[in-house]
């Protein structure tokens, strides 16, 4: 996130300065940016206090707290990782794969014959035969590769 005026403040603080917000909520958008932040500010030895939540780096309560909603992040992050996990593992069970079906090759030497042979755009034959550009022009790349490398082996 692109935010000059906090990057400024976070510059103009010096060692033994104390950061004082209104509320967490103002200083950052997630808890990974805040304790982030918060680690940052405690390397440079600048305390936070935070009027809403009356919070104070320099208390113990304060640095408690913190560390609590790290512990909570933490286990948040880990209980995200396993429902996925599982998701995964449940598709997998049902005979799914993860991603887009893959493009038949003969629709895609269609389109590049097609591409190769008219006066049609890129995006004209992608939308004629239902291939998407990124895949075309991977396809197309790969082609190109094959045809130089085949052309190195070959002798005069």
């Amino acid at each position: 996130m692109n935010r000059p005026g906090w990057e400024q403040l976070l510059a103009y603080l010096r060692t033994g300065d104390s950061l004082v917000v209104t509320e967490l909520s103002r200083m950052t958008r997630s808890l990974m940016d805040l304790l982030q932040t918060c680690q940052a500010l405690e390397a440079r030895h600048i305390s936070l206090v935070s009027l809403r939540e009356n919070i104070d780096t320099t208390t113990a309560t304060g640095r408690g707290f913190l560390s609590m909603m790290g512990v909570i992040h933490q286990m948040e992050r880990e209980l995200k990782a396993e429902r996925a996990a599982a998701g995964r593992a449940a598709a997998k069970a049902r005979g799914k794969s993860g991603g887009r079906p893959r493009t038949h090759i003969e629709k895609l030497e269609n389109a590049r014959i097609l591409y190769e042979n008219s006066d049609k755009t890129a995006a004209e034959v992608c939308e004629q035969t239902g291939v998407g550009r990124r895949t075309f022009f991977s396809y197309l790349l790969q082609c190109r590769k094959e045809i130089s490398e085949q052309a190195k082996e070959e002798p005069y």
